[in-house]
């Protein structure tokens, strides 16, 4: 993942608590298995930018995405990024400077 590369992706899942389609804006964070969920199985970390509650960070299976499409916007790792990458590291290696 590069910082320089734009567009925020707008993913497109079904929703277990609509029994529906969820169109969502969002940016990418990783991918990978959760460090908190209980199945250490790889999914989609994104930041949620619609989310109504305080985490914005939703992890998706492959299998829960129907769709991604780019958006032509950007977005700021310092958005989202509030803890020590280097404590914590990223499971794809990026290019946010600091943030990587």
């Amino acid at each position: 993942m590069s910082r320089s590369e734009p567009g925020n992706p707008k993913c497109i899942t079904g929703s277990k608590e609509d029994n529906g389609i969820l169109h969502r804006k969002c940016a990418p964070m990783d991918f990978g298995a959760s460090r908190r969920a209980k199945e250490k199985n790889e999914r989609y970390h994104l930041w949620d930018y619609e989310s109504d509650k305080n985490n914005h960070t939703i992890s998706l299976s492959p299998q829960q995405i129907q769709a991604i499409e780019i958006l032509d916007e950007d977005f700021d790792p310092s958005e989202f990024v509030k803890w020590d990458v280097n404590q914590s590291p990223w499971h794809i290696q990026r290019d946010w400077g600091v943030y990587s």
